[in-house]
């Protein structure tokens, strides 16, 4: 029977011994990128001073310096072993994307030469015909274009062979000139918070001249032998398994977390690090997860549009190398029912040029008012836009996520911890007086008295989806398999624009000779704090009666993807987006159509992969089963053991029960399913799949875990969950 094969293979696996190369981390970091060390040495000075402006500062780089760094880049890549070239980009599936063209050419006189010129490496045109578009371009508009983003380091990944492609992470736009990527708006987003964040940090230090989003993302997996993953249709087409009964022993005991890590896993962490770190991606921890057969890593803060394609290419990675260990890596956010699903930790902040993370609480009163300030008004944005904040972690995956008591709540909360939350309290409660000159503002506000903030010394609450932990706010609620560049986009677009507000009033108060600038920031940030108090929350937002507190509070409940996508395309978020410049309002209802489509494949297929093994799975086997059964009670009362054969009688009937309701739920969810399809409007179509479709699922799920219990182990043809879950 497969199921047993496929127990029996992955039971017979060995670890295999991974060879490390010689030497410290230090030595090999890296050194499969086209990093700035490399950079120096291939480069011309000129070339090399302005390849490195346009990294600091977006600029242009002119076709003689593209030449210059396409030769380069192709000289070290061919000596490492590349043979192609690629231009590495996010179009709107969540994922990556990449075509590959050869270095080698044929000149006019037919002999073979190596072949890569600046305009190959500045810019490329993949057919895109295929990608999301959301109404920007028709099917036969198929040209769109790629362009380099020197920003991030060029990288070669390598295949099974041990030939390499050169790697150029780039932007991705239409023929027509819109956004058809995530990287690319979430770079704009990242112009407008530095210039916003800067006027912002100059008044209390001029010396600013830049401020860089940061950013460390903690990812979630599971791991599953590669023959029980095959053996699982479910799992192979729709990375979660619709069906399952629970085992006796889940994650109740708690045991697996930073347990001690099974050896064969730990031969798969130790290859995909190496891997990584060759590829300049600073991983650093590792640990098993709460849930069997789960697990995380996570890297250093990096600059946030290098940590998104770092966590893009690391995704990518370890499912390459999971293939090599007979492994499959899940990254859905909930691929077993029961037990915890997975997330993104996105770990935000921002630090100046002059070394200052302006997330970081200080002993100092004047770094004190600094801190304060960049922190409520991050909690102003969030307040101010959580429900485009919960638009941007909306899936069909997350569903299963938020809110089930693993993860948080589908209501967009901020947590503070005992300590913040005190300090805000006072500074709101001071009294604002005035300051004459040769006063010291900071003795006469009682900014002095701000208690000193430990780093790391705040509380932690993981049932809170946007909390500050120290140095940082951490956005727990994105899902395991998101791209963070659009919720990063998101969260530095609604932070600029504050900032944005802030100095703007800031600097008309200051006109009106309202006082020292201290007192100033003191007097606006009194009002912010009192006005953002209803999104503040330190309590278990897991209970009901949060639910209930926060309708209160007029705070949003959306748990629903199709609803909570809406928040795209209010009024009040087009004009944020094209105020700040960040997207046009044809790429924000772009973006908006493509979710919901993306929304509407993904439950259909799940649908579709539930009536399937329903149907040629578990209904036949039972079928069968119940023949034995019957010949069984027959026999039984042919031998006058009737109260014995009344037993068997009576399990069968179940069985014909189960599998006659099986049978009903399948055929009403198809016909739901075809009702749903045959509405044009692609938002009601969205509505009816989460509404009319996604009911049926637990029903269905319901009466066949409950078969599950009732035939023989030996028969049941889906790899169960105590196999999935412990066999590593």
């Amino acid at each position: 029977m497969k199921r047993q094969k496929a127990v029996e293979l992955a039971q017979s696996r060995t670890v295999p011994v991974i060879r490390l190369p010689e030497g410290k981390v230090t030595d090999f970091y890296g050194s499969n990128t086209f990093s700035d060390e490399v950079m120096k040495a291939l480069l011309s000075p000129e070339a090399y001073r302005k390849v490195s402006l346009a990294i600091l500062d977006g600029d242009n780089i002119d076709g003689t310096i593209a030449d210059e760094v396409a030769s380069a880049m192709k000289s070290w890549a061919v000596s490492k072993g590349a043979t192609h070239y690629t231009h590495w980009f996010q179009p709107l599936t969540g994922g990556t994307a990449e075509k590959h063209d050869a270095f080698f050419d044929i000149s006019f006189d037919g002999k073979a030469i190596e072949k890569f010129k600046g305009s190959a490496l500045v810019q490329q045109e993949p057919d895109a015909s295929s990608f999301p578009s959301g109404g920007i371009r028709e099917t036969f508009e198929a040209r769109g274009y790629t362009a380099w983003d020197p920003t991030s380091p060029a990288f070669i990944m390598y295949n099974e062979a041990g030939t390499g492609t050169l790697c150029i992470p780039s932007a991705y736009i239409s023929y027509t000139g819109e956004l058809l990527d995530s990287k690319t708006p979430l770079l704009n987003s990242l112009t407008v918070l530095d210039k916003a964040a800067t006027l912002v940090a100059n008044i209390f230090d001029r010396h600013v001249t830049k401020v860089t989003a940061t950013l460390g993302i903690e990812q979630e997996y599971f791991l599953v032998d590669k023959a029980l993953f095959n053996s699982r249709p479910d799992l192979v087409m729709s990375g979660r398994t619709v069906f399952g009964h629970p085992p006796a022993k889940g994650q109740q005991l708690e045991d697996h977390y930073f347990g001690s890590i099974p050896p064969r896993v730990n031969a798969f962490m130790v290859d995909f690090e190496l891997e990584a770190l060759k590829l300049g991606i600073p991983v650093r921890t590792r640990h098993n997860e709460v849930a069997p057969a789960q697990f995380e890593v996570a890297p250093t803060f990096e600059e946030i549009n290098l940590a998104c394609d770092h966590n893009l290419l690391l995704m990518d990675l370890m499912k390459k190398i999971a293939k090599k260990h007979n492994f499959e890596v899940l990254f859905h956010e909930k691929p077993f029912a029961g037990i915890n699903g997975s997330g993104k930790h996105n770990n935000w902040s921002m630090s100046t040029d002059t070394g200052v993370n302006l997330l970081s609480p200080s002993t100092k009163p004047k770094e004190s008012l600094r801190f304060v300030t960049f922190l409520v008004n991050v909690i102003k944005a969030v307040r101010d836009n959580a429900d485009l904040l919960r638009a941007t972690i909306a899936s069909a995956g997350n569903e299963y996520r938020l809110g089930a008591n693993e993860a948080p709540p589908a209501i967009i909360s901020i947590f503070l911890g005992s300590q913040m939350t005190q300090v805000l309290e006072e500074l709101e409660n001071k009294e604002i007086v005035k300051i004459e000159k040769g006063e010291n503002p900071y003795i006469k506000l009682g900014l002095n008295r701000i208690p000193s903030i430990l780093l790391d010394n705040t509380d932690r609450n993981r049932t809170s989806p946007f909390a500050f932990t120290g140095n940082k706010f951490e956005f727990r609620a994105v899902g395991s398999t998101a791209n963070s560049g659009v919720p990063m986009m998101v969260l530095n677009t609604i932070v600029a624009n504050q900032l944005t507000k802030f100095k703007e009033e800031f600097d008309k108060l200051r006109e009106n000779d309202q006082g020292k600038k201290e007192g100033v920031v003191v007097k606006i940030l009194k009002r912010y704090i009192s006005e953002c108090k209803d999104i503040l929350f330190e309590g278990n937002g897991y209970s009901k009666e949060w639910e209930i507190e926060a309708a209160k509070r007029g705070l949003s409940n959306v748990k629903g993807a199709p609803e909570a996508l809406k928040a795209y395309i209010s009024p009040s978020v087009q004009e944020l987006f094209e105020t700040t410049k960040v997207l046009t309002r044809r790429e924000i209802h772009a973006r908006y159509e493509i979710e919901l489509e993306n929304y509407i494949k993904k439950v259909q297929i799940e649908s579709r992969v539930m009536g399937d093994l329903a149907q040629n799975h578990v209904v036949s086997t039972a079928i069968k089963y119940q023949t034995r059964l019957v010949e069984n009670a027959k026999a039984l009362k042919d031998l006058g053991l009737n109260k014995e054969s009344d037993a068997i009688v009576s399990l069968i009937k179940e069985i014909s029960s189960r599998i006659a309701k099986i049978q009903e739920l399948s055929e009403e969810m198809t016909e739901a399913r075809k009702s749903a399809n045959n509405e044009v409007s692609v938002a009601k179509r969205a509505e009816m799949y989460n509404s009319n479709v996604k009911v049926y699922f637990d029903k269905i799920r319901y009466e066949v875990d409950k078969l599950e219990l009732i035939i023989d182990d030996e028969d049941w043809p889906l790899v169960k969950y105590r196999e999935l879950l412990y066999i590593r």
